[in-house]
C-alpha cells in the first residue's frame, strides 16, 4: 500500500475482532474505486461522505434509499441492484459493510481480509439509554457541509436518530457517534417520495421513545421545506420541538455562481417561488401577473421541469423577453454548473445542457452582473467570494 499519496481523504475505523479496539486513520480516497455493501442508513452516510472527499463509489445494494436512487439517478454514484458477490472486490481500493446484516459484513470483511483489502465496517445503530425525547428541525445549508451552521451541526452530534433528505449534506453523517439511527426519508421529484404524514409519525414516535431525533433537509425547513407542518404536528402530540436554521439555498446558491439577489442600481427586493407545479395548474397559487410586473429579482426554486411554462407566463405577462436569466445546477457543490441565457431562451439552455435538479433559476438583471462589474461599484475595490462554478 502506497501511503505517500495525497489528496481528499476519507476517514476509516479499523476495528480488532477480539477486544473492539478502534483506529481511526485518515485514507487518500479522491479517484479510487470504493464499494459501498447496504442499502439503507448506514451504507447512505459512507456513500455520501465518500463521494464528497472525492472517491468513485460504487453501492451494492437492493431496495436503496430514496437519496442513494438519486445519486445513482445523477450518475454521481454507481449501484448494483443486488447482494454482495465476492467479485464486487476486484479491482477496487476499499470497501465499506454496511448492510446491517452481521453474518453479510463478516463476510464481507473476511474476505477483504484475505485480498489484503481496505475494510470498514459499520456496526449499526444501537439505542442510547435515558432522557426526555425531542425533536430539532435543522436546515443543512445548500448542499456544501461547510455551510452548514454550527448549531445545526452541534445538534447532529447530540442525536439519537436523524430523519434526513436527500438534499441534506448528507456527507456530515459519516462522523457521527455509532448510535445515530439514519432514516431516509427523502423525496425524489416525480419518483419515490415518503408522505409527509408518515415523516411526521417518524418523528413523533421516536421522540416519545426518550430519544433526541434531528430533522435534517437541505436549505432552511421553513422555506418550501415543510418545516412548518412538522413544528405543528409535534406539538400537537405533545413532543417538545426546537427549530435551527439554515442558509437558504434561494440565497445562498446564486451568490455561489456569482449573483447577488439584490444589487444596488438595479433592483431592489427578490421574490422566492416554488416552480414545482406550472403557472395553469389548478394547485399554483402564484400571480404570475404580478411577478411579471413587480420588479424584483425572481428566484425560481424547483423549477427545472416546468421553466419552459413559467418563462411563457412571465413574458405573456408583460415582462420583457431579454430579462436577463441564469440556472445554477448542484449549487455550493464541487459538480455545480450555471448556464446563462435571456427569459426567451433559459428554458431551451438548460435543456439543452440536460441541467437537472436541484437547480435554481434567477430571473433579473443582477443575472448578467460579472465578477468584474460587481467589483467595480464598491469604492473600496473589494471582490465576490463565492464558488463561481462552471459557466457553461
Amino acid at each position: 500500500m502506497d501511503r505517500s499519496d495525497s489528496g481528499a481523504v476519507g476517514v476509516v475505523t479499523a476495528r480488532t475482532a477480539d477486544v473492539g479496539a478502534t483506529y481511526r486513520a485518515a485514507l487518500p480516497v479522491a479517484g479510487r474505486r470504493v464499494a459501498v455493501f447496504g442499502s439503507g442508513g448506514p451504507a447512505l452516510r459512507h456513500a455520501s461522505a465518500l463521494l464528497n472527499a472525492g472517491a468513485v463509489v460504487t453501492v451494492v445494494g437492493t431496495s436503496v434509499t430514496p437519496a442513494l436512487a438519486d445519486l445513482a439517478a445523477r450518475d454521481l454514484i454507481g449501484w448494483c441492484d443486488r447482494d454482495f458477490r465476492a467479485a464486487d472486490l476486484d479491482e477496487i481500493w476499499l470497501a465499506v459493510a454496511a448492510t446491517g446484516n452481521e453474518l453479510v459484513d463478516r463476510a464481507i470483511a473476511d474476505a477483504c481480509s484475505n485480498r489484503r483489502l481496505w475494510c470498514l465496517r459499520d456496526n449499526g445503530p444501537s439505542r442510547r439509554a435515558g432522557g426526555a425525547g425531542r425533536v430539532v428541525l435543522v436546515g443543512g445549508g445548500p448542499g456544501d457541509p461547510g455551510l452548514l451552521t454550527v448549531a445545526g451541526s452541534e445538534a447532529l452530534r447530540s442525536a439519537d436518530v436523524i430523519v434526513t433528505d436527500r438534499l441534506a449534506p448528507l456527507s456530515v453523517l459519516a462522523d457521527l457517534p455509532g448510535h445515530v439511527e439514519i432514516i431516509d426519508v427523502g423525496k425524489i421529484p416525480f419518483g419515490r417520495a415518503a408522505a409527509q404524514e408518515d415523516i411526521n409519525r417518524i418523528l413523533i414516535e421516536r421522540a416519545s421513545q426518550g430519544r433526541i431525533v434531528v430533522r435534517f433537509k437541505g436549505g432552511d425547513s421553513f422555506l418550501f421545506g415543510r418545516g412548518g407542518e412538522e413544528l405543528l404536528a409535534c406539538e400537537a402530540a405533545g413532543i417538545p420541538v426546537s427549530v435551527i436554521p439554515g442558509v437558504s439555498s434561494a440565497l445562498a446558491v446564486p451568490a455561489a455562481a456569482g449573483i447577488p439577489v439584490t444589487h444596488r442600481g438595479l433592483t431592489q427586493g427578490v421574490t422566492v417561488v416554488s416552480g414545482h407545479v406550472p403557472p395553469d395548474h389548478r394547485s399554483s397559487t402564484v400571480d404570475y401577473r404580478a411577478l411579471a410586473a413587480a420588479g424584483t429579482t425572481l428566484v425560481f426554486l424547483m423549477a427545472v421541469t416546468n421553466l419552459d411554462a413559467i418563462t411563457t407566463a412571465l413574458i405573456g405577462h408583460g415582462m420583457a423577453p431579454d430579462t436577463p436569466a441564469a440556472c445554477i445546477a448542484d449549487g455550493t457543490l464541487r459538480t455545480q454548473r450555471v448556464v446563462r441565457s435571456d427569459l426567451r431562451g433559459i428554458a431551451a439552455e438548460v435543456a439543452d445542457h440536460g441541467m437537472k435538479p436541484p437547480a435554481i433559476t434567477v430571473v433579473g438583471a443582477v443575472s448578467r452582473l460579472s465578477e468584474q462589474q460587481l467589483a467595480s461599484t464598491y469604492s473600496d475595490g473589494g471582490s465576490v467570494v463565492g464558488h463561481r462554478g462552471l459557466d457553461v
